[in-house]
């Protein structure tokens, strides 16, 4: 079951933020960066704002579930407007016990239905090129548009590929 968030949800999502983190990105980059990462995007200010400045969430829960109990959501995505027609999915992330089950496809699709019914022509995501999930998006039909290096404060940087697909 997929359903939109509110900011009662930020516990759950932080929740599944901090416990799929470390084991996505733990062999890719530094503990310290993951922190400060996690910090930076999951802290309950920076969801608050990102949710008030139009990034719209979706979470994703055990389909015999109500979606109401933080240990029942397994898995969260959020979309956000860049350009005129083009949607940023910001954020796909479902619990280890999860993946592999369509929780990742039914977000996806959530999100570019989303970006659809608000005018998207193209949706376009970051990813860690050494991030597993490429195979994942490249099965959805997205494909590697670029390369970029974002450097980040503390001499951190996000070694990426940009991805998109058209709607």
């Amino acid at each position: 079951m997929i359903r939109i968030a509110t900011l009662d949800d930020i516990p759950a999502i932080q929740q599944i933020a901090y416990n799929t983190w470390p084991s996505t990105y733990g062999g890719i980059i530094s503990e310290e960066q993951i922190n400060y990462m996690l910090d930076l995007m999951y802290s309950t200010e920076s969801l608050v704002q990102q949710m008030t400045k139009g990034h719209q969430f979706y979470l994703f829960a055990k389909s015999d579930s109500a979606a109401t109990k933080e240990n029942e959501i397994m898995g969260f995505a959020s979309v956000s407007t860049e350009l005129d027609g083009i949607f940023k999915l910001n954020k796909l992330y479902i619990v280890p016990e999860a993946q592999k089950t369509g929780a990742g496809k039914a977000l996806l699709t959530a999100v570019k239905d989303y970006a659809v019914q608000n005018g998207g022509k193209k949706l376009i995501l970051q990813v860690n090129k050494q991030n597993p999930a490429i195979e994942f998006y490249k099965r959805q039909g997205l494909s590697i548009l670029s390369e970029n290096i974002f450097e980040l404060e503390k001499g951190f940087v996000m070694d990426d590929y940009i991805m998109g697909t058209n709607l």
